[in-house]
């Protein structure tokens, strides 16, 4: 299969579908931990408006499932991303599944040439040269968001990439009406306190914002991931 991505994860993906130059929405990529497509549990990575979402691939006997979908081989599997599916989750957001994002990409055989090359400090070992990587992980859909001054509730489109969750007037909105750098939040939790299910909030030195989901899941989605990304800020990563 052309563009299964034998190495890659849910952290590379998004590295390679985020591009905005070569991924339209619906862009997908087939991956998995094993380097095979006889691995238990294999992941479809898609392109989204501003995140990248990974559905569970669940191998079963010498056929598949996908969502509530069996397939009897891998062949039919295949042809069914063949058809442009749909495909949503608890985010309400839905997705045409357009083209596969292949394996191999064509690149130009141009390098730089070296003409300086010289150690800036000395007596460091291999033990000092520590790999590092930002935080990848995205997601995105609409929550209802309590105001600050006025305590109404409002439904805004949010998008979280890197240490930035953003919120917009609506989906289709290019420009956000707020950034808030994720650096500077102490604490992500389940809320009680309002008048409503399915509450987390996001405590600020100078506010609390407090958000609502459509369903008890897609809370427990956002709150994982933000508690994910703060044990990253504070890694250092």
């Amino acid at each position: 299969m052309s563009w299964r991505h034998y190495a890659g994860t849910t952290m590379t993906c998004p590295v390679m579908l985020l591009k905005p130059c070569s991924c339209p929405t619906g862009k997908m990529g087939a991956t998995s931990s094993e380097t095979a497509m006889r691995a238990p549990t294999s992941s479809l990575s898609v392109r989204a408006k501003d995140s990248v979402k990974h559905f569970h691939v669940i191998r079963k006997g010498n056929g598949y499932c996908f969502g509530f979908n069996e397939f009897p081989s891998l062949r039919t599997f295949i042809e069914h991303f063949a058809n442009q599916p749909l495909v949503g989750s608890d985010s309400g957001t839905l997705i045409i599944l357009k083209c596969p994002y292949p394996r191999r990409v064509e690149e130009p055989s141009i390098y730089e040439s070296v003409r300086v090359h010289t150690a800036m400090q000395s007596g460091r070992t291999e033990s000092d040269l520590v790999a590092d990587a930002p935080s990848l992980g995205t997601k995105e859909g609409y929550l209802v968001k309590q105001g600050a001054i006025i305590k109404s509730w409002k439904t805004r489109w949010f998008t979280l990439n890197r240490n930035e969750l953003k919120y917009f007037k609506d989906k289709m909105f290019e420009e956000p009406i707020r950034t808030l750098d994720l650096t500077s939040c102490s604490a992500v939790q389940f809320d009680y306190s309002q008048e409503r299910v399915n509450c987390f909030c996001l405590v600020f030195p100078e506010r609390t914002f407090y958000l609502c989901a459509k369903t008890g899941v897609e809370a427990d989605e956002w709150i994982k991931i933000l508690r994910w990304k703060l044990s990253q800020i504070r890694k250092g990563r």
